[in-house]
């Protein structure tokens, strides 16, 4: 058998999850519970893996790791961003990406959901002064009838559509790759921007993407609509989007992404009322979990067996199959 490194279960998922036993059953692997502090101490986790499993973005395979492992056939992602692994030297190195795709779509779209109607709702406000023996009143807005723009109709943004379309509002879309069998009205994203009275983000971050959300966009948007964001923090030019909440050219923002993470304490945005924040949990449900940990095992044998599922990109005589 190849050997096999979880270089980054931290904090621990993979290990308590149904795949991870039943992998144990068929082999041996090197695990551990705690993040590499560096590249040193990842070459020394990964040094002679042929496999690696990796479970935290925040673990960056650059040029120089795959450069230092010479041995490495796959790195299996869990999760479907791809925004820490250089793919290019990847490629050059003979290195066969695969990810997770799909697999907490369904809950993504619900906590982008959530999101959006404690927003609207104003719940963590209004609990707080009931909590204090306030009695507030108004204030709350209702979104059926209103307009959800969708930015990307990946799993998540097309999941989302659905919920959406399903308590009532009129859902449009804009997307890198626009297709009609999708199903939904496709606008230009200043239409979009200029319409929806909720615009929700859904696309992956890549070097097209970063800032793809900025002052510009926000300048555009209703000043009733509300932003969410359960996609990457980096997308979006935080500083503009902190000046659209305080001086209100938005209504307000429901976020579970963010530049930095974790959110350091007393943060702006963490200081604001018209705002609220998760903390990069969206996909974060049990049925999602093992999903997504059970796809990235059998990812692994797939590629073993000559037959690479769910392939990012094509190390030296990678054949992928959908």
């Amino acid at each position: 058998m190849p050997r096999i490194v979880i270089p980054d279960d931290a904090p621990p998922v993979m290990a308590g999850s149904q795949a991870y036993r039943k992998l144990l059953e068929q082999t041996a692997v090197d695990y551990y519970d705690t993040l590499p502090t560096g590249e040193e101490v990842l070459f020394e986790r990964i040094a002679r893996a042929e496999v690696v499993i990796n479970i935290r973005s925040s673990t960056r395979f650059t040029e120089n790791v795959f450069g230092q492992c010479p041995d490495l056939r796959l790195l299996s992602l869990w999760g479907t961003g791809t925004d820490n692994v250089d793919l290019t030297a990847a490629a050059r190195h003979g290195v066969t990406v695969t990810n997770t795709p799909g697999v907490s779509a369904t809950s993504i779209a619900e906590h982008a959901l959530t999101l959006m109607l404690a927003v609207a709702r104003r719940i963590p406000r209004l609990d707080v002064e009931v909590r204090r023996g306030g009695w507030p009143r108004g204030h709350a807005a209702q979104m059926h009838g209103k307009t959800l723009g969708i930015i990307g109709l990946g799993a998540v943004g097309r999941r989302f559509a659905r919920l959406g379309a399903g308590i009532g509002m009129r859902v449009i879309a804009w997307t890198m790759h626009p297709d009609p069998a999708l199903g939904y009205e496709l606008v230009s994203l200043d239409d979009l921007l200029r319409s929806a009275d909720v615009v929700s983000l859904h696309l992956r971050l890549s070097a097209e993407t970063r800032g793809f959300i900025g002052k510009r966009e926000f300048e555009k948007m209703k000043p009733s609509a509300i932003f969410i964001n359960t996609a990457r923090g980096p997308i979006v030019d935080e500083q503009a989007l902190l000046e659209a909440l305080a001086a209100r050219r938005i209504t307000g923002a429901g976020l579970d992404v963010f530049d930095m993470e974790p959110l350091p304490a007393h943060h702006p945005l963490s200081l604001l009322d018209n705002v609220v924040l998760t903390p990069h949990c969206a996909g974060v449900t049990p049925e999602a979990l093992e999903a997504g940990l059970e796809l990235s095992i059998t990812n692994v044998w797939n590629f073993l067996e000559g037959r690479p599922t769910h392939v990012v990109v094509g190390g030296t005589g990678a054949r992928a199959r959908n």
